[in-house]
């Protein structure tokens, strides 16, 4: 028998190549079609984390509750504040403030800690950023019946105009902008789709990556006007009088987070909003998931072998 030519053999089929920008939104968009998986997932956690527990999820809200109230005592009497509008502040700053926390902590390790699933469960990889994130806002979403709560006892003082301690600004007070929240909150849980899945991606490769973020969130937390107000940085420090606050308050506005806090947290007290924070928040938006479709279109496939 004669040979067979490799002329007319058939040409073997060339191997798709997963590193393409294609590969990467078609990822994302498997995701959200298997979002009764991911939100199952979520709920699941929380029922896990609370099992056996009498009062079950309600200790998120109790664990919040004591916090709000303890800090905002505090820093009230520190500040010299009036407690029937810093102590909202300081709820609403720190309910935020959690679920940020929560996201940054967890999406450093979301793929780590997911490693059997990624084996063993053929499916997107922002199925585990979504389930996580999932999670973060129902417990958000607890954490808010303090809010209501601290909103019922304080309304009518935050119904009327005020002024926080040091700050030059006129409040309206709660009207029909309190919706802007809504939006508000959307964006901020976009954004934490693309900080999950970047630094995710990140961690999994260098596993340094994660204890460093947790020892520096802490600082951050210090930084971010949660517990304290802007216009305190406005005082003159040793003078009499009241000041522009100066290279103060750069400590506010050259930290992203405080925006990201500021575009909730100003309509759910009633409070000015300045909207430079949208638009540092937006730019963030368009930055980040740049950066996030660049890592998973580069270094996607590579995530279960890092595991």
């Amino acid at each position: 028998m004669q040979p067979t030519s490799t002329v007319d053999r058939p040409a073997a089929p060339l191997a798709p190549n997963s590193r393409t920008f294609a590969r990467a939104f078609a990822d994302l968009r498997d995701a959200w079609h298997q979002r009764e998986l991911w939100a199952h997932l979520g709920w699941q956690d929380i029922k896990q984390r609370y099992r056996r527990s009498v009062i079950g999820p309600l200790w998120i809200t109790i664990s919040m509750g004591t916090t709000a109230l303890a800090l905002g005592l505090l820093y009230s009497q520190l500040f010299n504040q009036e407690l029937a509008t810093f102590l909202p502040y300081v709820t609403a700053g720190f309910i935020i403030w959690n679920f940020i926390l929560g996201v940054v902590t967890e999406g450093t390790g979301v793929f780590i800690d997911n490693e059997g699933l990624i084996k063993h469960l053929p499916s997107p990889i922002t199925v585990h950023v979504l389930r996580m994130v999932w999670r973060q806002v129902l417990f958000f979403a607890h954490n808010l019946v303090v809010y209501f709560i601290v909103l019922i006892i304080f309304f009518p003082a935050l119904t009327e105009q005020y002024t926080m301690e040091g700050d030059k600004v006129v409040h309206p007070g709660l009207s029909w902008s309190v919706l802007m929240a809504v939006p508000g909150f959307a964006l901020v849980v976009v954004n934490a789709v693309w900080v999950a899945l970047l630094f995710g991606i990140i961690s999994t490769r260098f596993r340094d990556i994660p204890p460093v973020i947790h020892s520096f969130i802490n600082l951050v937390f210090f930084m971010t006007p949660i517990v304290w107000h802007v216009g305190v940085l406005n005082k003159v420090t040793g003078g009499e009088g009241e000041g522009d606050g100066g290279w103060r308050v750069l400590i506010a506005e050259l930290n992203p987070l405080y925006h990201f806090v500021e575009i909730v947290r100003a309509p759910l007290l009633g409070q000015t909003q300045d909207w430079h924070h949208w638009v540092v928040v937006g730019s963030f938006t368009v930055v980040g998931w740049a950066l996030a479709l660049v890592a998973m279109r580069n270094y996607r496939a590579r995530v279960s072998y890092w595991v």
